[in-house]
């Protein structure tokens, strides 16, 4: 088979991420000694420098992996909570029935960092300077504009001046959006990382670790923070202006936290998600109920096999509406909703004919809970951002032209650990920057509903329901496989296309993730403001008439996307013995893998 880029294949190491540079930045690092852990921070910190308009360092990032020492796989949660002002009723009091997707009130407590430094302190090798100064480098000297960085912040240019006046002295410089392919510089955002260093001071790598993450969440950074937030009222997507919630003890309070994974067996594969604080299990909850067809039969480009991963998916993701939120503070019946016999019973909801309903489980003891979320179901009105190629957000009163989205990496090094990790949030196209620190703050709070009674409904330090999800899988015992995507709620959706190739049809990396992709858009967004298009699925036109014509025969009401549009997949997969291979997308030719 025919594909774009060739499958990277070596034994030493292998990095895939969203940007050619932040894959280079992470094969040098394990060219010095460092390994998985160590190369996989030094990514996520350059892909906050070269795809700022995709993630920043007040953002978030749940990252999944295998130590080789521990012999775990384990999830290190990077996604922070509310504030503890953050209630529903304050915002009631501001007149608000949604968070809105843009601005100060959206913010979480920044998590990236806390992730990246722990992840470092706790498995790596090296040092932090080691991990960072690639990335204070790209900010300090310049790196060359994505066009899709110049179209966010030329879109932005009238609210820069007129509204998030602070984000202009950065993101305008000399008064206009850098062009495509020009030198940008952050020397803002370089000094403050050469601040992080400078007080991380001497002593062991594990005390210099510490005192970074004091400088981040309760020293100068935290303070900046709280300063802002406390200061003027600032535009966002309510059209109104408000101040932020978030403070420097919010901050002080919260590190993150390691947990266990979700898993799920399925054809001699175990496939690792992230608790149902994520979206990850309704990948699992669909491999659970696409487990009783003969998918091994079906043309991996095919109608038939389009068509029952389809509904399948829509399965699962009116269950995430329905039970899934952060379990510190909810019961979600998880082991329930991935048994065989609740499997069993949902199967059968899959027809010949595409579904328009959203058709959540209802387990005995959720039927209130159920129906609430049900009640919550707006049907899209034309002011959502599109047909969920990516992650809308809204800044001012109207969308972005190139919507906030997401970055991701694979990483694997010579000795089989493994690190998969989907950073995001810190848009500058989405939050008014901090002047003194160079980055703009998260929105993720923006996932709540304000409505009480809901497994996601806001609440003081509760983690927002996030959309960021890699993939850790292992066949027959042996930790082989790691992937991952930008495209909020989509992730899933394209991952399960890539597993199930490779699983059933044996396709090599590149093979699976070249093929068209398809998702549906069936059930509400996790983003602002929060609609669903019922029965609306998306698929790439490259999958041909032939299918196209036989899915809206069978009654999908089919949405066809231009060719190399969806999703931007990178994954990496280490054999039995010990031969690596890595892979990533050529849409939106961004996205590299690297290896030998």
């Amino acid at each position: 088979m025919f594909t774009t880029r060739p499958e990277i294949r070596g034994t030493f190491g292998v990095v895939a991420s969203t940007h050619w540079i932040a894959s280079s930045v992470g094969m040098s690092v394990l060219e010095k000694g460092g390994n998985a852990f160590d190369a996989a921070a030094a990514v996520g910190f350059a892909l906050q420098v070269v795809e700022p308009h995709l993630c920043g360092p007040a953002g978030e990032v749940p990252i999944i992996f295998h130590s080789v020492e521990t012999g775990r796989v384990e999830v290190l949660a990077g996604q922070g909570p509310a504030p503890a002002a953050a209630t529903i009723e304050a915002f009631k009091a501001l007149g608000l029935d949604a968070v809105p997707g843009s601005g100060l009130l959206a913010a979480v407590t920044p998590g990236s960092f806390g992730a990246w430094l722990t992840l470092v302190r706790d498995h790596g090798r090296l040092r932090l300077a080691d991990v960072l100064e690639p990335a204070i480098g790209y900010a300090e000297h310049g790196h060359p504009v994505l066009p899709g960085v110049s179209r966010a912040l030329a879109e932005l240019k009238e609210t820069f001046e007129t509204e998030w006046k602070t984000s202009a002295p950065i993101w305008l410089p000399g008064g206009e959006a850098p062009a495509p392919q020009s030198l940008f510089r952050n020397p803002t955002l370089a000094a403050t990382w050469k601040r992080i260093l400078d007080e991380a001071g001497e002593g062991s790598r594990e005390q210099q670790l510490d005192r970074a993450l004091a400088a981040w969440y309760e020293g100068f950074v935290a303070e900046a923070i709280d300063r802002f937030c406390r200061a003027e009222p600032l535009m966002d997507s309510s059209g109104r202006r408000h101040r932020g919630l978030l403070t420097g003890q919010d901050m002080a309070g919260w590190r993150p936290t390691y947990e266990a994974p979700t898993t799920f067996d399925y054809h001699g594969w175990t496939v690792c998600k992230t608790q149902p604080w994520g979206q990850g299990p309704v990948l699992l909850q669909a491999l659970s109920l696409l487990k009783g067809f003969d998918l091994t039969a079906m043309d991996p480009n095919g109608a038939d096999f389009a068509h029952v991963v389809l509904e399948a998916a829509k399965l699962a993701f009116a269950d995430r509406e329905a039970y899934y939120g952060d379990p510190d503070f909810v019961d979600v019946p998880i082991e329930t909703l991935l048994s065989e016999a609740y499997a069993v019973e949902r199967r059968k909801l899959i027809g010949a004919r595409a579904s328009d309903e959203i058709r959540p489980g209802i387990l005995p003891g959720f039927e209130d809970q159920v129906a609430r979320a049900l009640g919550m179901v707006k049907p899209a009105d034309g002011t959502a951002g599109g047909l969920g190629i990516g992650e809308p957000t809204m800044a001012h009163l109207k969308p972005t032209l190139k919507p906030g989205d997401t970055v991701h990496l694979d990483v694997i090094d010579r000795w089989g650990n493994m690190v998969s990790a989907t950073p995001s949030g810190g848009w500058p196209q989405s939050s008014p920057t901090i002047p003194e620190l160079g980055f703009a703050l998260n929105t993720r709070a923006q996932m709540f509903w304000l409505e009480p009674g809901l497994p996601s409904s806001l609440a003081p330090g509760k983690r927002p329901r996030t959309t960021l999800t890699p993939t850790l899988a292992l066949h027959e015992g042996r930790p082989a496989l790691i992937c991952g995507t930008p495209g909020g709620d989509q992730q899933d959706q394209w991952q399960l296309a890539l597993l199930l190739r490779r699983i059933h049809h044996g396709l090599g990396l590149q093979e699976a993730i070249d093929l068209p992709l398809f998702h549906t858009v069936h059930f509400p967004s996790s983003f602002y403001p929060r609609q669903a298009l019922p029965g609306v699925s998306v698929i790439e036109e490259s999958a041909g008439e032939a299918v196209i014509a036989d899915l809206k025969a069978r009654g999908h009401d089919l949405q066809v996307a231009p060719a190399w549009s969806a999703g931007r997949l990178t994954a990496a997969e280490r054999r039995a013995d010990g031969l690596l291979s890595a892979a990533a997308t050529p849409r939106l030719m961004q996205a590299y893998a690297v290896g030998r």
